[in-house]
């Protein structure tokens, strides 16, 4: 059957849209205000003038097909468009209860969660924070799809569907723990450690220089710099000893209690870590390239005054680590 766009119902793509979102034809329902009956019914013409069935149901809920996932960002897109078109915009986060999803590792998320909090506290008491881990989802995907209002973290010459911007640098340190007495740390001592790294995806997950690319979107899987390591050692009789790869940064304060091991961390996390634990932090004897920690949205997020205002408070939320970091930058390198 041949669709006509001017004999399409718009109602028939808010029901596949909500459908998309819950995977769920009863919380699709309770979404759009329609009985599961007048959902099923809503699915089936679409199934038919698509000629495709659009979702599977399975034991995990209702699977798209792959013409429904080409559909769904298109659909979104359009139908949020044509909302701002019919509703002037407006939000004001007293009395906002709107949810925002933000995407974010273990890092960004335990130096940024308590000022941004707090600023939530102040200013927006209603609103929700939902916080999905960056590295175990297709984040390029979940952004396109509208599951995720913003993400956090370093990425690579973003797609032009994307806009991003700053909101801290840092460069690394070494942290051990305070039992574990290091005096000036030169390369030939350096070289002796037993180190511990972070990884959010190894080569074998299609890692390529540090970063892990989904949909065109390349995001940073190495968090340290393995470049400068290398090179700092390149000439040693001892390369480097990554004694032990993780997933994520919580672990380390426990891994390093007892132990000789050494970690190469961010250093706004460094700075977190010895303010709770007892961390202590040295210089590295090699510099690092600083690194850019950014937000980054779908461009139709462009002119929302609820996501501007949420960049303009993670931003805001942000502002103590550009300052410590410069501050932290500038003594190093006078030491």
């Amino acid at each position: 059957m041949s669709v006509s766009f001017k004999t399409l119902d718009l109602n028939l793509l808010k029901v596949f849209d909500a459908v998309m979102e819950e995977r769920s034809v009863l919380r699709a329902s309770q979404k759009v205000a329609l009985s599961q009956s007048a959902v099923s019914h809503s699915l089936a013409r679409l199934r038919e003038m698509l000629d495709d069935d659009l979702f599977v149901r399975t034991a995990t809920g209702m699977q798209p097909t792959s013409r429904a996932l080409a559909m769904a960002p298109l659909v979104r897109e359009a139908l949020r468009s044509l909302e701002a078109a019919v509703e002037l915009p407006k939000f004001n986060p007293a009395s906002s209860t709107k949810q925002f999803t933000l995407a974010a590792n273990d890092f960004t998320t335990m130096v940024l969660a308590s000022p941004l909090l707090s600023i939530i506290g102040r200013e927006a008491p209603s609103i929700d924070l939902v916080i999905k881990p960056v590295t175990r989802i297709d984040l390029a995907e979940q952004i396109d799809l509208g599951r995720v209002d913003v993400a956090i973290g370093v990425f690579s010459a973003p797609p032009d569907r994307f806009r991003s911007s700053f909101l801290f640098e840092y460069d690394d340190v070494l942290i051990v723990s305070a039992k574990h007495k290091l005096a000036k740390l030169d390369k030939e001592t350096f070289s002796e450690l037993p180190l511990v790294v972070v990884s959010f995806g190894g080569e074998q997950e299609g890692a390529i220089g540090g970063f892990i690319s989904e949909r065109g979107l390349a995001r940073r899987s190495e968090m340290y710099d393995r470049s400068a390591l290398e090179r700092a050692l390149g000439d040693s009789d001892r390369p480097p000893r990554i004694a032990v790869s993780l997933p994520h940064f919580l672990a380390l304060p426990a891994l390093l209690e007892d132990s000789e091991l050494a970690a190469i961390v961010p250093r706004p996390l460094a700075n977190a870590f010895a303010a709770r634990y007892p961390i202590a932090t040295h210089e590295l004897p090699y510099p690092t390239t600083p690194v850019e920690v950014r937000l980054l949205w779908h461009q139709r997020a462009d002119g929302d005054p609820s996501h501007e205002w949420l960049h303009e408070i993670l931003r805001r939320a942000a502002e103590p680590l550009r300052t410590s970091n410069a501050s932290s930058q500038t003594a190093a390198l006078n030491t």
